[in-house]
Parts: C-alpha cells; structure tokens; sequence
C-alpha cells in the first residue's frame, strides 16, 4: 500500500521515535501521590508560576483587537526597554529590531529556513539544549553540528579552537556552516559565557562570514550563588561588535519561557539589525505571528517597570535559595556536579560512576541508569544534552524544596 503521508513526514515521524526522546511528566505530590513520579528534566521555574499568574489576573484587559487580525505596535516598544535595561547593549535596541514569533521553537524554524539551503549546517557546542535538532531539522532538511568540547571547556576562549576545527572538518565533507548558535546562559550548564569567548566567537563568525545567534533566554535568571567560580552574565549585544562582526551577522533570540515562567504563552522574539535576515523573517509570519492576547499579557508584564524589576528580583532570590539547596542535598548525598553555576534553572550532575554494566535491554548505559531511576520514581533525561562524556546529566532544581530532597533521595538510592 502507498504511504498516505510525504518522505518527508515519515522521516520526521521516525526521529520522533527515537528511544527517550521526550521528558515524562511529573506526577508526584506529596500529600495526593507521594508515589508519584518526580521529574528532574523539564526547564520549567515553577517557583514563580502564580506570580505572573496573579499579575495577570488582576492586571490584564482584554480589548477588541486583541481577537482580530490586526497587529500592535506595543509588544517591540515594551520589550526593547526590557532588553535595554538587562542586556546593557552597546547600541540602541530599536523596535523595528524586534520581531515576535509564536514560540523560540517556531523562531527557530524560521531562522533555519533564513539563513540556511537543505545540506548547509548550524552548529553547536557539547553539551546543549537537546531539542534543536528538532527545531532545526525536522522542516529544513537543515545537519546540526557539534564542536568537539568538554563542560569543564566548553564556555571559555579556549573552545574556540573547536569551532574552528569543525567548520573545516565539515567544509571538508562539503557542507557549509552557514550559522553558530551559543546559548548563554548556557543550557544545560547553568553557567554564563567568558566575555572573551565571546569576543572571540565574534571574530571567528566575520572571519568565516556566518551568522552568530545568540540563545539569551536566560537572560534575567542569573542570580549570586556561592560558587567561586561563576562567571558574570555577559550580553553578546553589550559588546561593541564595531570591529569585531557586522552586525547582519550578530542575532539574538528571547522568550518568556524561562525569565517569566511562561512556556505556556508560546512567545519568542528575535533582535536584529539585519535587514536581509528581518524581511527573510518577514515572509514567514504568516505562519508564526504571536497572538493578541499573548502579546496583551506579555506587554503587561513589562510595561510596568516596577513590577518587572520586582519580579525580576524575586525570581532572582527564589533561584539562588533553591540552587543553595540543591547543591547542599547533593553534596550531602555523594553526588558531584560541575562548579561554577549562577544562572538558568538546573545543574549538571555526574552520575558516570554509577553506569551500569548490564544494560537490561537498553541501548547503552545511560539509558540502562536512566530506566532504573525511572522504575525508582525519579526520570533523569539521558543523553539529551549531546555531552560529550557519558553519566552526566542535567538536573532541573526550580521546584519545591520537598520534590527536590525527595527526587535526589530517590536518585541515591538507585545508585547506592
């Protein structure tokens, strides 16, 4: 029988089936189901949930244009000023930089259809984000590419020499990097970007004539940890790229997912002063154009000043107090984790030494540990990270202080 659906849908369909692609659910609670299942793999910060929540609740109206078709003017003036006043950029952020999209994930879509032709490549660091090979591929026909480096390395100057070695190793094989993606704060680090390796990422993408996109969704959730170690948060737009990159090369992305809690909004924004990359982007909001209400709720959430920097402030001081915790439940517990983190909502833990050697019908060790804690009560997400080193995983700690004691128990006793 024919296929009833395209090559590339089955294609798609397939990668969708790859063995513990996608994060399970939580399901514990410790009065209703204390049985239940505690998951340390979604980036959510559910600590400040119910106060955007209540902000909008009790600030957000609803008006007439917010259902129909038409677009506002409000959300780019709003979030320039937001990104003006935490992202310290050396040039004006200006409305006409800022495009919002339905999601960083449709943003992302976009932006490898923009700057990329099916067989060209993005590429990325180790460890990282896992789901841009999704984002990037599934539509696009677009390869994703990793630089050859290390957690301990992979943020510093000295990671630059990777980039490098991998834009000649895939010119080499005949595919052309057409983009760098850095997330900084990085995802699954928690750590922040050295100012140099920055600088010097810059350098490399004019030298080779590539765009350089920065993830900075993170961007407000740095607070002071008592990690020696940690680095200060750097905005690539607060370096002056004169010199350094032209600036139709220099991109970077924003959401509400992570600094206001809010993945359910479905709100992403990309600022650039490309204009060959902003009309490419154009063409396409059709398909991605955020939703009035969406956009209401996000401009009230940062047209008012005091409240946003309020916020801001708490989240910043809830993160710190959970990341206190976290890193005193693992120290207390024998499980090690790379020093260093000020930023974001997880840790990267080490679990190397616990991999077991029988892999009980799995794939490898990571899933074999991965299928154990499973069956313990605590889902550990295996391998989604890209790292290069086996056993390590991200740990997300923006949870009730409870869930996190009893999910890091749960974990010591898998691997007691």
């Amino acid at each position: 029988m024919a296929s009833r659906t395209s090559a590339r849908a089955q294609a798609t369909a397939d990668f969708l089936g790859v063995p513990w692609k996608f994060a399970a659910r939580q399901t514990y609670n410790k009065d209703t189901n204390p049985n239940g299942l505690i998951s340390f793999a979604l980036a959510e910060n559910k600590l400040v949930v119910k106060d955007v929540r209540d902000f909008v609740n009790q600030n957000v109206t609803f008006e007439d244009n917010d259902f129909n078709y038409g677009t506002t003017d409000r959300f780019p003036k709003a979030l320039a000023a937001h990104l003006t006043e935490y992202l310290n950029p050396s040039l004006p952020i200006l409305p006409e930089h800022i495009r919002s999209t339905s999601s960083c994930t449709a943003l992302h879509d976009i932006l490898s259809w923009a700057m990329t032709d099916p067989g060209e490549a993005i590429l990325l660091n180790r460890p990282i984000y896992g789901r841009f090979e999704l984002d990037f591929k599934n539509r696009e026909k677009v390869k994703i590419l990793y630089a050859d480096t290390d957690a301990e390395e992979c943020l510093r100057e000295s990671a630059v020499q990777k980039y490098e070695e991998a834009i000649a190793d895939a010119a080499a094989s005949g595919v052309k990097v057409r983009a760098i993606l850095i997330v900084n704060p990085n995802n699954p680090l928690g750590q922040c970007y050295h100012r140099n390796t920055l600088v010097e990422l810059m350098k490399l993408c004019q030298r080779h004539q590539i765009h350089l996109i920065s993830d900075e969704v993170y961007a407000c959730s740095v607070f002071e940890s008592e990690e020696p170690e940690a680095v200060p948060f750097t905005s690539i737009l607060s370096i002056d790229p004169h010199g350094l990159i032209d600036l139709d090369l220099l991109h970077v992305e924003y959401g509400f997912a992570k600094d206001f809690a809010s993945g359910g909004m479905k709100l992403g924004a990309l600022v650039s002063q490309s204009q060959p990359v902003l009309k490419a982007v154009d063409t396409l909001m059709r398909f991605h154009t955020a939703s009035g209400p969406v956009l209401n709720m996000a401009c009230a959430l940062l047209e008012d000043r005091q409240w946003c920097r309020s916020y801001i402030a708490t989240m910043r001081s809830r993160i710190a107090g959970a990341h206190k915790h976290v890193t005193e439940q693992l120290r207390d517990s024998g499980i090690p984790y790379l020093p260093g983190s000020n930023a974001g909502f997880f840790l990267w833990i080490d679990l190397s030494a616990h991999l077991p050697k029988e892999f009980d019908g799995e794939e490898n060790a990571e899933f074999a540990l991965a299928k154990k804690a499973l069956e313990a009560g605590v889902f550990l997400h295996p391998q989604e990270e890209h790292g290069n080193k086996p056993g390590w995983f991200r740990l997300v700690y923006t949870q009730e202080p409870d869930i996190i004691t009893e999910g890091i128990r749960r974990i010591k006793k898998v691997i007691s």
